[in-house]
């Protein structure tokens, strides 16, 4: 697009247009003092609107809890409140390096490394492991960061059916020699549901490529000891050698890492240019990680109430008359197909006291736009019921 001021008013337009335009809210958390690490209802205030918060990522309900504010400011008061360089040359302190050793702990790796976002994470592990001449292949509903990732490799990169690895495994055997990395989601962000890691891990290993797993929205809650997806499918290392994971969503602080074999870190340490050129993450921020790791493991009750709760919600919504996506996850989303039908129905929870975005294209496929309702281990039963109360109410309202 040349420099033209009318080509964006026009551009905005059309999005308005087609109910795509996105708005940025404040919302500022309000915690309850009176029960530190309890479940405080995920209360926000949304330009002076108290609601309750039913669209975060904070699963276990810990970006609230006193020990990580504790631990975040004990560190900031001793190492400062940033980095001040990269890694490589002087930003890497002591609480990364404990961080990385627990990471790889919990995900049972040989090593870990840290970076500032999911996002460079992704852009770390493909664009060094696939290259020019090389062909990466998704799932189709891979995070965009995934694709991003795969054009920025320079590697030509095609998409598999959604969780179909029937899909993935013919589009294998068609390039078995230019194939070097397969890359998915391990829970999706948007649907709830859960690749089909086994089989993907089977073609993979069989065809010589790379299996790269975001579990973003896997570890900390799926999984037995909430090790995420691949310890639901009883997958490890040798199944799945590229692990990226986050830190700004069950484990409530920011950041990310990928962990793998002692090979494949240092081989990303010298090579990732998201890791070699950025500013590394601030060590009161590791040290906050830390705190969150370790009640994550501690305080297994935060795992069962989330799924308790996400049951609870499942079963209230069939008997209401909700249609739900299958997923057993704490994702929940109600399929709208219109933008304008989701964004309606956004407004009518937002009136009732409930925070839920609606979610179009083209953070979805077009045509499948929704409400993506996510539950925390900070939500009180009363909310969940009286949220499906409130969502049905909305959707009898939604114009045919």
């Amino acid at each position: 697009m040349k420099r033209d001021s009318r080509a964006l008013e026009s551009a905005l337009a059309e999005l308005d247009r087609q109910h795509l335009s996105r708005r940025r809210w404040t919302v500022e958390r309000l915690l309850d003092r009176t029960r530190p690490g309890e479940p405080d209802g995920a209360y926000v205030l949304v330009e002076g609107r108290r609601l309750a918060d039913f669209c975060s990522n904070d699963y276990l309900g810990l970006a609230r809890h006193p020990a990580l504010a504790q631990a975040l400011a004990e560190s900031a008061t001793r190492d400062g409140t940033g980095s001040g360089a990269s890694h490589l040359v002087s930003g890497h302190a002591r609480e990364h390096d404990l961080l990385e050793d627990e990471l790889a702990a919990f995900t049972g790796r040989e090593r870990a490394l840290l970076f500032s976002t999911g996002y460079m994470a992704n852009l770390a592990a493909i664009c060094a492991l696939a290259g020019r001449g090389e062909r990466v292949l998704l799932d189709r509903l891979s995070h965009a960061s995934l694709i991003d990732a795969a054009l920025l490799s320079g590697a030509r990169f095609a998409r598999f059916a959604h969780a179909d690895a029937s899909a993935a495994s013919r589009a294998l055997q068609e390039h078995s020699d230019e194939t070097a990395l397969v890359a998915t989601d391990g829970v999706f962000s948007m649907d709830g549901d859960l690749a089909p890691l086994p089989e993907l891990a089977r073609q993979a290993a069989a065809h010589g490529a790379w299996l790269v797993v975001d579990d973003a929205h896997g570890l900390g809650v799926i999984g037995r000891s909430g090790r995420g997806t691949l310890e639901h499918f009883g997958l490890g290392e040798a199944e799945v050698p590229v692990l990226v994971g986050t830190l700004g969503k069950a484990f409530g602080t920011f950041g990310a890492f990928v962990a793998g074999s002692r090979d494949l870190v240092e081989y990303l340490m010298q090579r990732a240019r998201t890791y070699i050129y950025t500013t590394a993450l601030p060590p009161a921020v590791a040290a906050a990680t830390r705190k969150a790791l370790a009640l994550a493991q501690s305080e297994t009750w935060r795992r069962e109430r989330v799924h308790a709760l996400t049951t609870r919600f499942r079963a209230a919504a069939a008997a209401a008359g909700i249609p739900l996506l299958p997923s057993d996850t704490p994702i929940q989303p109600v399929l709208l197909g219109d933008s304008e039908r989701a964004l309606e129905a956004s407004a009518a929870l937002r009136e009732a006291g409930f925070w839920v975005t609606a979610i179009r294209p083209p953070t979805v496929p077009p045509g499948s736009a929704r409400l993506r309702i996510t539950l925390s281990a900070a939500h009180l039963e009363h909310q969940v019921d009286s949220l499906v109360e409130a969502l049905a109410g909305a959707l009898e309202k939604l114009p045919r």
